[in-house]
Parts: structure tokens; sequence; C-alpha cells
């Protein structure tokens, strides 16, 4: 072989390893864990480049706006009645949650926080309320009772207090979604404590697969038998239930999720309530609301907002698990 040729070949071999390297170092999945508002994060994406650092920076920042357990931030102060100007995390999450109380007839409500502390599972705990208590409470309880104005959040009753968690999760999981985009990413899964977004294609070339668990009642969670499989690609999904988050006095099982309607915790037959959405703070709002709601109640809506598609678990009559999933959540079922 002439060295002219030679030459050529061996560059040809080189170009062909360098380009063989860059793509395999794209096609690398980070994957990222840790602990973030009393619950665990796990985040998977392809890049060339791990990029936890900078996604603790927005979760920390996230947590400096609406964590109702730091003491410095937004909602703290918002609280508190403290003067403090609302940042855009803030004001986004807020207006969303008062557009979802209008659309559920109030059955999602943030000023609902009282209560939740009331009865033991808010931001403080609270001793078991009476009737007397909770009526008292109920008088400055409800959405309408605040608005925001520019920089500012009005309450009309300094006692109102506000707490996101039921749609703050899941907004959570929509901005670190949206780091990952401007960074590039193009496929990726971020988990908040269940709450879900995802883009793209998994590490094995498929669509994202995301399991359900049965609600078997657990409250260390320790059981996480598996009872569907959806496959999810480019949406937001968030389950909400009382089979963990719940305490049993005088024989009465007494759940987390607590009626803006009637100031007490629900009682209702759903046990679990999975919720597809276009972004994942709206799909963990109404995951919430339709734990509020009925059976029929939920039926209704869902026929009438066909962007927002559900699958339910309740008790049928004889205590045993039934289902219940609207035309869209077909094409997620796997």
């Amino acid at each position: 072989m002439k060295k002219g040729n030679i030459i050529w070949l061996i560059i040809f071999v080189l170009g062909t390893i360098i380009v063989l390297s860059r793509n395999r170092m794209q096609n690398v999945y980070q994957q990222d864990s840790g602990l973030v508002f009393g619950t665990v994060y796990k985040i998977t994406y392809q890049h060339k480049e791990n990029l936890k650092d900078r996604i603790v920076e927005e979760l920390e920042r996230f947590d400096g706006s609406l964590s109702p357990f730091n003491d410095t931030s937004v909602i703290t102060k918002v609280n508190r009645n403290e003067p403090v100007r609302i940042d855009t995390y803030f004001r986004t999450c807020v207006s969303r949650a008062l557009e979802i109380s209008e659309e559920t007839d109030g059955m999602f409500d943030i000023t609902v926080a009282p209560l939740v502390n009331a009865w033991g599972f808010g931001f403080k705990k609270g001793a078991f309320p009476d009737s007397a208590q909770v009526d008292s409470m109920m008088q400055f309880v409800g959405y309408q009772k605040i608005r925001l104005e520019g920089d500012s959040i009005i309450k009309d009753d300094p006692r109102v207090l506000l707490n996101c968690s039921a749609v703050a999760k899941g907004y959570a999981v929509d901005v670190i979604a949206r780091f990952l985009e401007s960074e590039g990413v193009e496929n990726y899964l971020v988990d908040i404590g269940g709450e879900i977004v995802t883009k793209g294609m998994n590490p094995d070339g498929g669509i994202w697969r995301i399991g359900i668990n049965k609600p078997i009642e657990d409250s260390l969670s320790i059981n996480q038998e598996i009872g569907k499989v959806l496959e999810l690609r480019d949406a937001g999904l968030a389950t909400s239930g009382n089979y963990r988050n719940f305490y049993y006095k005088d024989g009465v099982k007494y759940a987390h999720t607590i009626s803006p309607k009637t100031g007490y915790p629900v009682q209702q037959s759903i046990l679990s309530a999975t919720v597809v959405a276009r972004d994942c703070m709206t799909a963990d709002a109404y995951a919430t609301a339709f734990m509020v709601m009925n059976l029929e109640q939920v039926k209704a809506f869902v026929q009438k907002n066909h962007e927002v598609d559900v699958y339910l678990i309740y008790a049928g009559p004889k205590g045993e698990y039934e289902e219940f999933y609207s035309e869209g959540m077909k094409k997620y079922l796997k």
C-alpha cells in the first residue's frame, strides 16, 4: 500500500474512533438521587456530563420559596404575615393552584393548611380537633380569601395559612424537567416522591414504564407491590392515596386528605388516584382533588376535561379492589 494511502487510512480510523467516542459520551444516561422536601428524588437523563450539583441548586432555590418546613422560605413568611416579595416559583404555583380550585369547585384548596395541621398531617402538629375547633378554622379556609397582586399576595384574613404541598412537589418536577431541557437533554425521567415527568426514551431505547402500587395499607412504605404498569412519554404523572399517610384513633381511620368542604379527613371509597396531564403540577393537584371527590364526581369531571386522564382504585361494596380509568388513560396502560 502506498504511503499516502496509509496516511489517509490512519486519519479515517482515528476520525471514526473520535466520532464513536463522542457518540458514546452523548449516549450516557446519568442517574442522580437524593433527599428533598422530606422525600426521595431519582432523576435519569441522557447527557455527556453529570448535572447533579446544578439540579441540587435548583431544588434548594425552590425549597426557599415553597417549603413550609423552611423557616426562611417565602411561603413561611407569608404565613407569618411578614412583608415579603413573592418570587416566580411562588407566583406560578399559587396562580395554578387557584385556577384548579376554581375548576374543581374548591375540592382542591391550598388554604386548607390550618385543618391539615390540626389533624396532624401538616407542617405544624396539632391536637385532635373537636367539631367546634373545626368550625372555627373553617371561617378562614377558602381559596377565595387570597389573591395575587403584583409582587404580593393579599389575604382577606391574617389567619389564612397556605400549604402548597399537594401541588408544589409536582411543580418541582416540572422545574427540573425544564432545567434539563435547557441543557439540551432530550431523554429523561424526573421522579420526586412518586410525582413524575418523562420525555423521550429510556436507556433501553423504549418508552418509560411507571409502576403503580396497589393501595395496601402501609404507613412505613415497605410494601411496594405493583398493580399496574403505565407507559409514559412527554407527560406528567402523579398519584395520591390514603393508604400510607394515616392513623387510627378509637378504631377509626383518619387519612391525610382533608376536605376543604367539611374540614374533616375524607371518608370515600377511592383508595388511590393516578393522574396523567400535560405537566406534573397539574397532575399533582388533580390527584389530590380526586381523592376529595366521590367516584361519580370524578367520572363526571374527566368526561368534561379531556386534558386530564385518571386511573382510580376504589373499594367495592364488599371491600374488594375495583378500578376505573378514563378513556384517555387506555393508551398508557400496559
